[in-house]
């Protein structure tokens, strides 16, 4: 797919485990791939601190290593890696705590829970006010939210880290024509009215029959 940016999901082995693992693909790719590591909250802070000792100067970003802003906030005082979220700031609601703590350096857009694409382009314009980096985050979708990902994406000018993707993963599709390609890393925005993308409605009724399965 010509991706220039790897992020290790963890929080499944052990952090030493992970922590080993990262090491590996930074001697594998060299020190010029932007490496991420997601433990998904799951470590306390002392663990989240002991073990990003180990990667300082090697992660691009460490994504929510530690549950909490407050939390977070500890473990980015302790390290030199910018710390990234999608688990402790998801809301407008949370960014006076988000900016008081200083719990991150940059927050991963979800336009499903950040209220849309207009709500998600003003939250790109706090972003750059409050001196946060902005990416965004994936979860498992089709063409559908993908293009209005990709949409979003083009249109919010600060959105300076590569955006996550699952979409390699996955084999089948909802919208006429088949997976949207991506090539070189990059997916074009699609074209056309609306997001750019038409529903294949048998496609739809398929996986909906695997669902009911």
């Amino acid at each position: 797919f010509g991706f220039q940016s790897i992020k290790l999901k963890g929080g499944a082995l052990s952090p030493e485990t992970e922590v080993d693992c990262i090491l590996a693909l930074r001697e594998a790719f060299g020190g010029d791939t932007p490496l991420r590591l997601d433990p998904n909250a799951i470590w306390s802070v002392d663990t989240a601190i002991h073990w990003g000792k180990k990667m300082e100067g090697v992660l691009e970003y460490y994504e929510d290593p530690t549950r909490g802003q407050e939390n977070m906030a500890k473990v980015r005082n302790a390290l030199s890696i910018p710390l990234a979220t999608n688990m402790c700031t998801t809301s407008f609601g949370d960014l006076p705590g988000s900016i008081s703590h200083g719990s991150e350096d940059i927050i991963l857009a979800d336009h499903h829970y950040w209220g849309g694409l207009r709500a998600s382009v003003e939250l790109g314009r706090i972003c750059s006010t409050f001196h946060r980096g902005l990416s965004m985050h994936s979860n498992s979708h089709v063409g559908i939210s993908l293009a209005a990902m990709t949409h979003l994406a083009a249109a919010v000018p600060n959105l300076t880290y590569a955006v996550d993707t699952h979409y390699p993963w996955q084999s089948e599709e909802v919208i006429k024509g088949g997976r949207l390609p991506i090539e070189d890393g990059a997916l074009a925005v699609p074209t056309g009215a609306g997001l750019g993308v038409e529903l294949d409605r048998e496609a739809l009724e398929r996986l909906h029959q695997n669902y009911l399965r």
